[in-house]
């Protein structure tokens, strides 16, 4: 084993994206997996089919995405960590259950591996019922999904709520070498609200309705306590920013994209166009102090996603006008409709920029 950054993690290996979240699961102690194959997701399920048994771990393809994520319900509320995959088609099945279990503040790992970027609303507004919001992480390297996975587990531990990972295609097909952060079993979280059955005659249960640790529920104090818990996860804001202490534009992106737009933006560096990025990683809570303070100093703050426009309009909210903020992105798939289109092509990307650059396209 070796020790980087205080933590202890093991050897680096050669892994494809999704083997490689499913594998960082294991790592972090999820024993309960629920699944149902839908590409770009099948990976998962299939390497926890055979990864969850030889831990202790239990891994069920379910016949519906529905039932998955309710097998899910009843494995968290229980208080073992657990987890589910799927893409935006599944999710848009559980959003009643993942609604229900905001409220019942029951923590588990949602992965959704989009295809292209078009989940973006879905992962940060939700579409079940109450004022809920999920933690949203987005990973834009195969090691950096292995330790949002362990983030994720942590985080929806600490605040009691599920917690999306948002992949993609690309990230899911793509091999690296990766090091797991290592977890002892003594790391994990006391978890005195997990429904246990009866103890000593007396009922002990989850419910999205109230409290689980109070006999009498009060609907509208415990509502009013989940809204002001939201309030204070926001504080879990993350990103990443690179090459803006001179730059004149900015761009921000997220998830595998942003690996390109990165790319593009060090080719404009070395043709004189002042350009430096923004990339949240979590997307809700959005980092929109970071990208307020950029929007101060640059002549605009361009945002590539692969989609029609919706990260976008979290970046003008965060700029409330001190800068243009132009979409330089859109739809982009091939044939398989998975989101790997020409649109990530880096010589696109940096026409789009310098068109942002020289002042040629509309905000």
């Amino acid at each position: 084993m070796s020790a980087t950054g205080g933590t202890t993690r093991s050897r680096r290996v050669l892994m494809e994206g999704s083997h490689a979240i499913a594998e960082a699961a294991i790592q972090s102690g999820c024993r309960f997996y629920a699944g149902y194959p839908i590409t770009p997701s099948t990976e998962i399920l299939e390497y926890m089919s055979f990864r969850q048994p030889q831990v202790g771990g239990v891994c069920v393809n379910a016949e519906s995405e529905i039932e998955a994520i309710n097998m899910v319900w009843g494995a968290a509320g229980c208080g073992v960590r657990a987890m589910i995959a799927s893409t935006g088609q599944g999710i848009s099945l559980m959003q009643e259950s993942l609604a229900e279990l905001s409220n019942a503040e029951i923590p588990c790992v949602v992965v959704n591996m989009m295809r292209g970027q078009s989940d973006y609303y879905q992962a940060t507004r939700g579409g079940g019922h109450g004022d809920y919001r999920h933690l949203v992480l987005a990973p834009h390297t195969v090691q950096e999904a292995v330790d949002l996975i362990a983030l994720a587990f942590q985080l929806g531990d600490q605040w009691r709520t599920p917690v999306d990972v948002l992949g993609d295609f690309v990230l899911g097909h793509t091999s690296e070498a990766v090091e797991f952060p290592v977890l002892r079993e003594s790391d994990l979280p006391p978890k005195p609200w997990a429904a246990t059955g009866a103890r000593g005659r007396r009922a002990h249960n989850v419910t999205p309705l109230g409290s689980p640790e109070k006999l009498h529920l009060e609907h509208g104090a415990h509502f009013n306590a989940m809204s002001e818990k939201c309030a204070r996860m926001s504080t879990e804001k993350r990103c990443e920013t690179g090459l803006l202490d001179d730059a004149e534009v900015a761009v921000v992106a997220f998830g595998s994209p942003a690996r390109f737009v990165k790319y593009a933006i060090r080719q404009c560096r070395t043709r004189g166009l002042k350009v430096g990025w923004i990339r949240p990683i979590t997307l809700w809570p959005f980092p929109d102090e970071v990208v307020a303070a950029a929007a101060s100093r640059v002549r605009a703050i361009a945002v590539f996603e692969q989609n029609a426009g919706q990260m976008i309009d979290d970046v003008r909210l965060a700029v409330l006008g001190r800068a243009p903020v132009p979409a330089i992105g859109g739809i982009s798939h091939d044939h398989s409709g998975f989101g790997v289109g020409p649109l990530l092509e880096p010589a696109t990307i940096i026409r789009r920029i310098t068109d942002v650059y020289e002042g040629k396209a509309a905000a």
